[in-house]
């Protein structure tokens, strides 16, 4: 494995896969990260302090993993490869043995995760891939409420869809969710050559810090039901394309104008409050017929533990697809689709 101690290297990475026989190839999107600077740039742009708990998803090989155990109190990987899992132990104990003890290995798929063993989180560090960047995400800052900040590494166009805001011609499903939760950010862009092998595509990097949800008397669920409807016709106006979700165009109109929007607006005009404010005249609340100003109460808070349940959704205006697999079936990467590997 090169030298005894330290971050992965070119040759490390490559020695790390022919053991384990993993064969990384682009047509499989198997990309491994092989330069040190950049997971060093990563943990920086992650602004992690020493009392962190950070879970990172989708390990692989553990070049990320290593930069972040001197950073954190204790770093909880989850990886859904079984043989990667394994390895990650021996791999840490080898080239970290000052830290190698803040290390938890969970075998385990991120999206059905619903706690984690230990103090719990309170940061996501990862490498994701672009088709389950967003549903991993969305479910992790749903099911772990003590998370309060992240960084991960997308796809470069998956990282624009992200931050987008209102009017943007990337503003779409995963803009407005995770506004829901707060606010995320460019964190840097990430060239091809720092992978093994180089990807045909660019990769960017998202910070994430936890806010608190508009104040509605709408669960998430509601709001959320909202948004995949509105930018599943995103070319429509409001009123045609939340007519399935009303039960009629002229249902969705009374809607929209009982929440004060305009009926002929899109979707991509709205912020996440506007969302929210028609969700409360939904027609499975309100029966279909808007009732005067509801009550509202901060983000539909009783609501907030439930599961994401987003797959699909969170794609619905095109931002990528795939099944949504946690730590994924090949290890985090962009473009990725092989059963390891990935942007590690």
């Amino acid at each position: 494995m090169g030298e005894t101690q330290g971050l992965l290297g070119p040759a490390d990475v490559r020695d790390l896969a022919a053991r384990l026989g993993i064969r990384p190839t682009k047509a499989l999107g198997q990309n491994f990260v092989i330069d040190a600077n950049t997971v060093r740039r990563i943990v920086r742009a992650a602004d992690l302090r020493p009392d962190d708990v950070v879970i990172e998803v989708g390990p692989g090989l553990g070049s990320l993993t290593l930069a972040l155990l001197p950073a954190a109190s204790r770093v909880v990987a989850v990886e859904i490869d079984r043989a990667l899992a394994a390895e990650l132990p021996a791999t840490a104990a080898a080239r970290a043995p000052g830290a190698a003890g803040r290390l938890e290995v969970v075998h385990a798929d991120a999206m059905k995760l619903t706690r984690l063993p230990g103090p719990q989180p309170t940061a996501l560090v990862a490498n994701l891939p672009y088709n389950v960047a967003v549903p991993v995400v969305l479910h992790l800052l749903a099911a772990l409420p003590s998370l309060r900040r992240a960084l991960v590494m997308v796809q470069a166009e998956v990282a624009d869809r992200m931050v987008a805001a209102p009017g943007s011609r990337t503003y779409g499903v995963p803009s407005v969710k995770l506004a829901w939760y707060g606010e995320a950010r460019r964190a840097g862009a990430i060239g091809r050559a720092v992978f093994w092998p180089a990807p045909n595509v660019d990769s960017g990097l998202v910070a994430f810090t936890r806010g608190d949800p508009p104040p509605t008397a709408a669960t998430r669920e509601a709001v959320f039901a909202v948004v995949d409807a509105a930018f599943a016709q995103r070319r429509k106006t409001l009123r045609a394309a939340l007519a399935g979700w009303a039960g009629s165009p002229a249902a969705a109109e009374r809607a929209l104008r009982a929440a004060d929007v305009d009926p002929r607006a899109r979707g991509e005009a709205l912020d996440v409050a506007a969302f929210a404010r028609i969700a409360e005249y939904g027609p499975s609340v309100w029966g279909g017929e808007p009732p005067g100003p509801p009550v509202t109460a901060p983000g539909g808070a009783a609501q907030r533990e439930a599961s994401e349940g987003d797959g699909e959704g969170a794609f619905a205006d095109g931002a990528g697809g795939g099944a949504p697999r946690g730590a994924d079936p090949g290890g985090g990467g962009p473009g990725r689709r092989g059963r390891r590997g990935g942007l590690r």
